[in-house]
């Protein structure tokens, strides 16, 4: 049996690609690197994500989220095809090499149905000859492995703003009562000003880019801290019962606990 890859490390990534969401999103936010600025999750694009790689797909699944957007994912490309159908993506980041349809040939289906949705190939075939092939079938852009997040990142903004749908944008994430505002590096909630520190305030943004979503502590301690983090996993429990504790002073609790998995941010339930 082959060894099983970890489910939350990326695995075609470049070599010198950020580990962390935090490493990202701190790349991405430069001036010259990030023009659009992180979208709203209520005016975020829908993109769908397709490779046959579950760890790959959950990289840029988690990143891509954590810049606001609203991401479907598919392994195959049968699957691609009805997802498609299904979620009317604003963009497909797609996979060349699929074990049932390659990326091509969806791409071919697509426009023969008269799916204009634009395209980013991923793939590992990077000579000329590969990549005119892939403009000539229509695809929008073409990314080859291994690939930086940050990268990946900044062309599907590239591509929704030639599309355009990127105009309108925010830094604000709201959930519930709650509001973060990224630029400011501000929490409220019911209107009252919570103070948090920079830790806190990234845990909490996790959260509120993953609202209903049961995150294990791994997954939190990758994302939050360094993907190479191996200092006390209890700093994860940590800190997320501070920012509990801070959240619960100004309404019911949000941030729940789910026994031998981890947390998900929910809203309360009403017993009434």
């Amino acid at each position: 049996m082959p060894a099983v890859r970890p489910l939350y490390r990326p695995v075609e990534l470049a070599p010198d690609a950020p580990r962390s969401l935090n490493e990202v999103t701190d790349s991405l936010h430069a001036d010259d690197a990030h023009p659009l600025g992180p979208r709203s999750m209520s005016a975020s694009a829908r993109i769908l994500v397709v490779d046959d790689e579950p760890s790959l797909v959950d990289a840029v699944s988690t990143a891509l989220r954590y810049e606001g957007f609203d991401v479907s994912e598919a392994t195959t490309g049968r699957a691609a095809l009805e997802a498609a159908q299904d979620t009317q993506p604003d963009l497909i980041v797609l996979d060349v090499m699929l074990p049932d349809l390659d990326g091509f040939a969806i791409l071919t289906r697509l426009r023969r149905d008269g799916d204009k949705t634009p395209i980013l190939f991923l793939t590992a075939r990077d000579t000329l000859e590969d990549k005119a092939a892939g403009f000539a079938a229509g695809a929008d852009d073409y990314l080859t492995k291994p690939f930086s997040l940050a990268e990946l990142v900044m062309r599907v903004r590239a591509i929704l703003r030639r599309a355009g749908l990127g105009e309108e944008t925010t830094s604000v994430l709201k959930f519930a009562d709650v509001e973060l505002d990224v630029d400011a590096h501000q929490v409220r909630r019911n209107n009252t000003s919570i103070d948090v520190t920079a830790t806190e305030f990234s845990v909490l943004k996790y959260f509120m880019m993953n609202p209903g979503r049961v995150l294990s502590k791994a997954q939190i301690l990758d994302n939050v801290w360094h993907y190479d983090f191996d200092g006390d996993s209890n700093i994860c429990e940590t800190y997320v019962s501070y920012l509990r504790k801070k959240l619960n002073q100004h309404g019911p609790p949000l941030i729940h606990t789910v026994r031998l998995v981890g947390y998900v941010l929910r809203e309360p339930v009403d017993e009434g």
